[in-house]
């Protein structure tokens, strides 16, 4: 065994920004569920469902190398709190929208709102604390990170169900979102104000963050397998289908399918705080995807409520294990002034596969039905891990993380 690993949480701005982003998430998470069956009670329709990730994508793939780029000009701190104020807003409009009745159309424009917010809040608060703490902390901080956002993923889709069963309506659970975010907005006034670029003024354009990407045949290579995985393999944006027409567990049950990979995710992000550094990250990561890629084709031929919130326990697992890696991955090699940047590019490749997932899932449901849709997509899942390792053979032979450097290549730019 190793020597201990440092801890995060010894610094108190980093136990703010857990705090905060507890918030956050869960208000995130209550926007997300209420959305989802507010749409599907009104239209019945899964097409509806899908054009709800549709909607959010599209400012995120407008919006997302400029957010970037301001992260690396303008102090991050700042930046994350207007975004997530933003995001306040939008919970707020769609507590005013449910409460009116209001057109399905407005639904959609409020959740291009929160796409807006979302954009500009991932690459600046993503990469607010590696600022602060030294290297060392990192594959620790992400781990603890994680844990707070992943209970927050739990209590958040819970909360937002239970709300809707209690009130008969999602009014009172958007207003619950709105508060969340604004909780967010003031923790982040305890974290320090980093000033931007701190190795000096930033240097390069818009889409520097995707030429450091391209050149990194490793994170490449990971982030690829992300995208493709949750494309096709993600089944969240149907779960109100299962959760109403074939496991008729009615919205409580949707939040506890909601809540179900988050739990997982949770009790995995809680155990790597307490391992050692991964020998071969790499093969970890490939093994954890074809594990996603397994649990939702059992989720998908799932009859049973209690053995599918075992199956997407399972999923939140697997997928817990790739953020961690792949997080770690990204801070270690990516030097400070192009991490806004990097990031953008990250969290681009993300809300591809969960955005434009929920579409694709959505549209595959309506042709295909959503079982078929579920169990085709974790088998195309796992075929992927394949691909990817005969593609990237680099990734299999990654070494431990806490061994890398940051890569100056673009130190000209």
């Amino acid at each position: 065994m190793s020597a201990p690993h440092p801890q995060a949480l010894d610094y108190p701005f980093v136990r703010a920004f857990a705090a905060g982003r507890f918030c956050a998430v869960a208000g995130y998470q209550i926007i997300a569920v209420s959305v989802g069956w507010q749409l599907y009670e009104r239209t019945g329709q899964a097409w509806a469902l899908g054009l709800v990730g549709l909607f959010e994508v599209a400012p995120v793939l407008l919006l997302m190398m400029a957010a970037g780029a301001t992260a690396d000009r303008v102090p991050r701190r700042f930046i994350g709190m207007a975004a997530h104020g933003l995001l306040a807003l939008a919970a707020a409009g769609l507590a005013l929208a449910s409460s009116q009745s209001a057109p399905v159309w407005v639904v959609y424009a409020l959740v291009v709102v929160v796409g807006i917010g979302r954009a500009f809040a991932a690459p600046a608060v993503n990469t607010i604390l590696p600022q602060l703490l030294p290297p060392a902390v990192f594959a620790n901080l992400n781990a603890w990170v994680a844990s707070t956002g992943q209970l927050a993923a739990i209590a958040g889709p819970a909360i937002g169900g239970v709300i809707i069963a209690v009130t008969g309506g999602a009014t009172a659970a958007f207003a619950a979102a709105a508060l969340a975010e604004l909780s967010f907005v003031l923790l982040l006034t305890r974290v320090p104000a980093a000033p931007a670029a701190r190795l000096g003024r930033p240097r390069g354009g818009i889409f520097d963050g995707l030429s450091f990407v391209a050149r990194q045949p490793v994170f490449l290579a990971a982030i690829s397998l992300d995208l493709l995985a949750v494309l096709f393999g993600g089944a969240v944006a149907l779960l109100p289908i299962f959760a109403r027409d074939i496991l008729h567990a009615g919205p409580t049950g949707l939040g506890w399918l909601r809540a179900a990979p988050a739990a997982g995710a949770l009790t995995m992000a809680l155990v790597t705080t307490q391992l050692s550094a991964w020998e071969r990250p790499g093969r970890v990561l490939l093994i954890a995807v074809a594990g996603f890629g397994a649990a939702m084709v059992g989720f998908g031929l799932s009859r049973s409520l209690l053995f599918s919130l075992c199956c997407l326990f399972l999923a939140g697992v697997c997928d817990n294990i790739s953020v961690v890696i792949r997080q770690t991955l990204e801070q270690v090699i990516t030097p400070d002034h192009l991490r806004g940047r990097v990031a953008a590019v990250k969290t681009l490749f993300v809300s591809m596969s969960n955005e434009i997932g929920a579409f694709e899932s959505g549209a595959t449901a309506a042709i295909f039905g959503p079982v078929a849709s579920v169990v085709g997509g974790g088998l195309i899942t796992v075929g992927l891990v394949g691909v990817v390792r005969w593609g990237w053979p680099v990734l299999s032979r990654l070494g431990p993380l806490h061994t890398l450097r940051p890569i100056e290549e673009n130190a000209s730019l």
